[in-house]
């Protein structure tokens, strides 16, 4: 009601009808399930072309009936949709993984997907060093290679008999010049080392520290050629055990004598030898470690196809991840707040593998004295664990070592690529709930080796569509039913009886195809079910016409991709098949294969028994729903209602001037909305349509007249 005027005046309201609008959602995502050769288990991941559908769950396999799977959603791919795909799982499938070379590898490890490994995998005490990101053989043979700064220097001794790692490695420095933070000045001590690595004539050794004659120790980091922070050619050197006692001492000789040990360092592959020095410089302290006075943290993991399993080429570096942390809590500096712990970046950006265990090695910590010479103090600090937050640790260090994976399975023992009945039901599951994932189509790809299974699924996915009543089930005939059957009537009644068992719904559409095309992966022609070619082209129509047009016929209802068919019904069949709510797949000479019905799987006469009608009414609820919600907890008022009506007449008009409806109504006032409705807090509007009809039966009547006879005269009497 408007504020009273006491005087004279102009009052301006503004009343707003626009809140809230209705528009068309393209209806173009599919969802396919089945056993994929690679990929995350029962997680549905949007694929949009072929190349990510290989990226991402591996090729058609000749095996079993995997490569109909892999062909229906590539087939779906090919009109334009985007597919939700979910890879089956299965009680043999196997992540291939690693440990270091004394530990056997696990025979049982599965991790499912992202959530799986964040939820039982990421965290201390996993029995596997490295595995791959899904289950499968294909990852089998693949190399983790890592390094991080265990040593700066190898250096030959005169005798490495009765040297431990651990041990000191020192060399004296007079008036040696030291740069320092604006300033130089000469410095007159040791350099200290700790040994890391022995070998037969040499030591690795990391520098740690110079320390005063006055004992005053100062940490160094290492510069190559750095008299002041490296071994340099020159020195003489001694090795000092936890009695301080020299047990070798030696002197410069010949030009071998210290080498830069990064420098040396290979990847652990079988057949090439690549040096880590040509792939990244050496892992060093992170900035976010030194910040918090921890090092010794950086590590570079690197992802290599070792025996050509997966790219066909030998050697193949397929991924690397440089200058990650062994901190958990490291971030980079430079790209903020990106994680750098390196389980957190494989597991977020890796294309391949995870990481489980935390390797350490507790020997590089110098062994522990009670006096040395004099001047001399030991290193006592101890190498701290990975997986620690930066503040004051000395991470241990493993250096350069290499992850073989193995022990990966796929869905047999024998290899074969078959799913459960019992598996695929629960990966269609993931799609029940319209509120969590949007789908359009529910394709059912290929049916199991046993017919009874085949119908069971595909009457899990009617049933699905049916509780969502948002969406469509797609389904085609068992294999076994038309697939090498020569005679055509008894295809036809296989396909009656296969169909006869299912419910009866509007959210379904059945087909009566397998169709013959190429596999270029095994290079050979297969037959596939046409169910993901059906939903491909109720896509297609809908982005090249509108979803209330019909996908059959000539002008929208040509497959992709199809060479012939394996059962092509004549008309005394497709007068069999129609009336059963079965659209047939035909082979129609100069014009090619189509889809020659539109009927629904409803099983009575009504509007909801064509496909047109049935996406017409998905297609204007879900775009009035949408407008709908923007009344939720407005007053049921005049206005909202005024509102509402607004809203909802345009778009209606522009659907009925589109071709899609012959006439609408709405009601939306005190009719409907009357006080016990009002006062239940509910809302209501009648919306009611007219449907148009596509046209499935065609009558051309001829009619010979003699030469004299008038047409007017014969008009309407045939």
């Amino acid at each position: 009601m408007a504020t009273p005027q006491l005087s004279p005046g102009v009052l301006t309201r503004e009343v707003d009808l626009t809140v809230g609008r209705a528009e068309n959602v393209l209806d173009n995502i599919g969802a396919i399930a089945g056993p994929f050769e690679i990929g995350p288990i029962d997680e549905a991941t949007d694929i949009t072309t072929e190349n990510q559908l290989i990226n991402t769950f591996g090729k058609a396999i000749s095996t079993d009936a995997q490569y109909e799977y892999w062909m229906s959603a590539a087939s779906f791919l090919t009109y334009g949709g985007v597919l939700k795909v979910v890879r089956t799982d299965d009680a043999d499938l196997v992540n291939s993984n690693g440990n270091r070379s004394h530990v056997t590898n696990v025979t049982d490890l599965k991790i499912k997907n992202y959530d799986d490994y964040v939820s039982n995998y990421a965290g201390v005490g996993q029995t596997f060093g490295y595995a791959a990101k899904t289950p499968g053989t294909w990852a089998n043979n693949l190399k983790v290679c890592t390094i991080d700064n265990k040593a700066d220097q190898t250096i030959a001794i005169g005798s490495t008999t009765g040297v431990t790692v651990g041990f000191g490695l020192t060399t004296s420095l007079t008036n040696q010049v030291v740069a320092g933070s604006g300033d130089t000045s000469n410095f007159t001590g040791y350099l200290k080392g700790i040994i890391t690595g022995i070998g037969e004539t040499t030591v690795d050794v990391k520098v740690v520290e110079r320390v005063t004659t006055a004992g005053v120790s100062t940490a160094v980091t290492y510069a190559q050629g750095d008299q002041a922070r490296a071994f340099v050619q020159g020195n003489e050197v001694s090795v000092i055990n936890a009695s301080a006692v020299g047990i070798a001492t030696t002197t410069t000789s010949g030009s071998n004598y210290v080498k830069d040990w990064y420098d040396q360092q290979t990847l652990g592959l079988t057949n090439s030898t690549v040096y880590w020095k040509s792939i990244s410089p050496r892992p060093d302290t992170s900035q976010w470690a030194a910040d918090r006075s921890s090092k010794n943290d950086g590590i570079h993991v690197v992802v290599v196809d070792d025996l050509g399993d997966v790219t066909g080429i030998q050697g193949n570096i397929l991924e690397k991840s440089l200058n990650l942390s062994k901190a958990k809590d490291a971030v980079s500096t430079e790209n903020s707040p990106q994680k750098i712990f390196y389980k957190d970046y494989l597991s977020l950006y890796s294309n391949y593998i995870y990481s489980g265990d935390d390797p350490s090695d507790g020997s590089d910590g110098f062994i522990a004295a009670s006096d040395f010479s004099s001047g001399y103090t030991p290193i006592t600090t101890a190498a701290g664990l990975w997986n620690r937050n930066a503040q004051g640790i000395t991470f241990a260090v493993i250096g350069n070592d290499t992850y073989t994976l193995t022990a990966g399975a796929d869905y047999s023992a024998t290899g074969g690529m078959t799913a459960t009945l019992g598996n695929l039901i629960t990966s269609y599951n993931l799609f029940k709930n319209k509120d969590e994932v949007g789908v359009d189509f529910l394709i059912m790809g290929p049916g199991l080796s046993d017919k009874a299974q085949s119908q069971a699924k595909a009457g899990r996915l009617i049933s699905i569509a049916n509780e969502r009543k948002d969406c469509m089930a797609v389904i085609s005939p068992h294999r076994a039913d038309v697939v090498n059957i020569t005679n055509t009537d008894t295809q036809t009644d296989n396909v009656i009886k296969f169909y006869s068992s299912l419910a009866s719904s509007s959210y379904a559409v059945f087909d009566s195809g397998y169709k013959y095309t190429y596999d270029r992966f095994n290079n050979q022609f297969r037959y596939i079910p046409t169910n993901a070619d059906v939903a491909g082209l109720m896509v297609r129509t809908g982005v090249n016409s509108f979803p209330w047009f019909s996908p059959a016929g000539q002008q929208r209802g040509i497959l992709n991709n199809a060479i012939k068919l394996a059962y092509n019904p004549d008309k005394a069949q497709r007068d069999q098949l129609y009336p059963l709510r079965i659209n047939s797949i035909v082979n129609q000479p100069g014009t090619g294969i189509m889809l020659f019905g539109d009927k629904t799987g409803l099983g009575y006469a009504s509007a909801f028994d064509r496909i047109n009608v049935r996406r017409l009414f998905l297609t204007i609820e879900q775009a009035l729903q949408k407008a709908a919600e923007a009344q939720l907890f407005e007053l049921n008022d005049q206005v909202t209602r005024a509102n509402f009506v607004n809203i909802v007449e345009p778009y209606l008009r522009d659907v009925e001037a589109k071709r899609g409806l012959y006439g609408f109504l709405v009601i939306c006032d005190e009719t409907n909305n009357t006080p016990d409705v009002i006062d239940n807090n509910e809302f209501r509007a009648d919306i009611f349509l007219k449907p148009a009809k596509s046209i499935n039966y065609v009558t051309l009547t001829f009619v010979a007249t003699r030469t004299g006879v008038s047409f007017e005269e014969v008009a309407g009497r045939v």
